[in-house]
């Protein structure tokens, strides 16, 4: 990716304004790879950490691992992981667009009727997202509660900020609407389809107090359904529980 310059159109799927406000678009992508090296320090550690509302979620106590789905509801590849959930009995943490949810609100319902937590991922999933201005950051979050609860009849508890991408300031701006912080400690990168055999490889690292990223929206997610297939039932027979990340809070 080619750096932004003052003045200068914005490159496909990223934030116009963002070329133009150098300064928070370079601090939003550094901050982006500080979070790398400390999601690689998460994965390795025995505890990864439970989190605060100054701090982002990073594990689960106990034998337990969280399974969490980011960027629908999607049409196609929502419905197919739910019947996937349900065949494995696994209870899953689904991060919900709110530009989506408002195109799919029987979608949310559904993910809803089966079980599993439902969390706010932002209304149109901007990015680099610390780089927004403050009042944009609040309503980004602020209008996907407002979706997701008219759609289910209750507002997330749970955020995850697009791609990642924590400051300071989004950090603040979910505190204040009670939003506990989710990140995660397993990414098998699969919304970029590198290949059923690499999620597996990814995800079957997963070790007790583990959150684990995966999609069901943004693209085709044939080989993150293929994926789980084997990878579930390979959890569970480590003995390792699914649960809700942050379900204390």
């Amino acid at each position: 990716m080619t750096g932004p310059t003052v003045g200068g159109s914005a490159a496909p799927g990223e934030e116009p304004h963002v070329r133009r406000l150098c300064w928070p678009y370079l601090s939003a992508q550094a901050l982006h790879y500080l979070l790398f090296a400390l999601r690689a320090q998460q994965f390795r550690s025995r505890r990864p950490m439970l989190g605060d509302p100054h701090r982002p979620v990073f594990g689960v106590p106990g034998r337990s691992v969280a399974l969490t789905i980011d960027d629908g509801p999607h049409p196609e590849w929502t419905p197919r992981m739910l019947d996937l959930l349900d065949r494995h009995r696994v209870r899953a943490t689904f991060f919900l667009i709110g530009a989506r949810v408002r195109e799919h609100p029987d979608l949310a319902r559904r993910i809803r009727d089966a079980g599993h937590a439902i969390g706010n991922h932002s209304m149109t999933h901007p990015q680099p997202f610390a780089a927004l201005p403050p009042v944009r950051l609040r309503a980004e979050i602020a209008e996907a509660q407002g979706w997701i609860g008219d759609a289910v009849g209750a507002t997330p508890r749970l955020f995850r900020a697009p791609g990642g991408n924590w400051s300071p300031a989004v950090l603040r701006a979910g505190a204040d609407l009670g939003l506990a912080p989710v990140d995660w400690t397993v990414n098998p990168s699969d919304w970029r389809s590198p290949g059923v055999g690499r999620i597996v490889r990814r995800l079957s690292r997963s070790r007790p107090g583990h959150v684990l990223l995966c999609h069901d929206g943004g693209g085709d997610r044939s080989q993150t359904v293929e994926a789980l297939e084997t990878v579930l039932p390979r959890l569970r027979d480590r003995g390792l529980r699914f649960v809700v990340p942050a379900a204390d809070r």
